[in-house]
């Protein structure tokens, strides 16, 4: 682990930076790098909805063949799908060697999508957290963990140059963590997958379809599936699954270890076995690149199924009852 006082914080002071992207990531590491004191411009394609608002944030938006000429590093943060193309149409063979290009996620490096020239160091800098919540944490002062790897180290002070950055967008306050651009791809990709977002989801609906067709209302199997999965999660978060099973009943309790091992735990680790094994050997990033290929007709089909379920008809209802703190609610 390291931390600020194990990095140089004036290595990029007289570096040029561009940053590729101005959405999730994008805005919020040029920012923290902007409030670092380092030069930061911003790079978007042509006609961008991103581009007032990035100029509004006091940037000045180049075109990537200017980027390309005058920048020491260039920060790719738009996404993956994506950037095969915008590497070998702008940046493979008009770079010059010894120059930096940062990555937030290894999937095309990792899966050999984009095969850059030896001359060039290539760098991982991954924030553990969306950017909003990198961009919040770094104002108040503190900042998320962020992960760093080198796979390619032409200059020899890659590592130094990954640890400067990871500091600068305040990752350096609570720990740089150094990884492989494998170990991170692939445990991302299973961590959304398998529990994040295709575990969730998939049992939040699963339950919730499972009592409505056994007669229950939808509205109560809304909450007891949904709705009470932030209370449960926050818990988790707070001080992890022991803090959770502290503060609930006996009877809860009970139940989750009993329906854990009596019904759960065998079942979804071979399952998981097989997502991990889906990563590690090519075949998601394949059929995701294949669907990309044909305009997301795949992606765009469970989009339109899912949005359309009962369980989300059922939630814009009982979500008008509250009255939320945060505004920015999806309806």
């Amino acid at each position: 682990m390291f931390y600020d006082k194990d990095c140089d914080k004036f290595l990029l002071k007289n570096k040029i930076i561009t940053v590729v992207g101005y959405g999730s990531q994008g805005h919020a590491q040029a920012q923290n790098l902007k409030d670092s004191d380092l030069k930061v411009y911003i790079c978007l394609k042509e006609g961008s909805k991103k581009i007032n608002q990035a100029i509004k944030d006091g940037f000045e938006v180049i075109q990537i063949e200017k980027a390309v000429l005058i920048s020491d590093i260039i920060v790719i943060l738009i996404p993956d799908e994506d950037q095969r193309l915008f590497y070998y149409n702008y940046i493979d063979k008009k770079i010059k060697n010894n120059k930096t290009i940062i990555f937030s996620h290894g999937f095309n490096i990792h899966y050999k999508q984009i095969i850059p020239k030896n001359e060039l160091n290539i760098i991982l800098v991954a924030p553990k957290a969306p950017g909003h919540t990198v961009r919040s944490t770094f104002c108040e002062g503190s900042g998320v963990p962020a992960l760093i790897s080198i796979y390619q180290d032409f200059s020899k002070n890659s590592l130094q140059i990954a640890l400067s950055y990871a500091m600068c967008i305040g990752s350096g306050r609570v720990g740089i963590i150094p990884t492989s651009f494998k170990e991170e791809t692939e445990t991302d990709l299973f961590g959304e997958q398998a529990v994040l977002c295709g575990g969730v989801s998939s049992l939040i609906i699963c339950g919730f379809e499972t009592l409505v067709e056994a007669g229950y209302s939808p509205e109560l199997a809304y909450f007891e599936c949904l709705h009470e999965m932030k209370l449960i999660v926050d818990l988790i978060y707070e001080g992890g699954i022991k803090n959770m099973r502290f503060s609930i009943s006996n009877t809860a309790e009970y139940g989750d270890y009993y329906t854990m091992n009596e019904f759960y735990y065998s079942i979804m680790k071979k399952k998981m076995k097989k997502v991990l094994k889906n990563i590690q050997n090519g075949n998601f990033s394949k059929n995701f690149l294949l669907d990309k290929q044909s305009n997301f007709v795949k992606l765009n089909l469970f989009r339109d199924y899912y949005s359309n379920h009962l369980i989300e008809l059922v939630g814009l209802k009982i979500r008008s009852l509250f009255n939320w703190k945060h505004k920015k609610i999806i309806n």
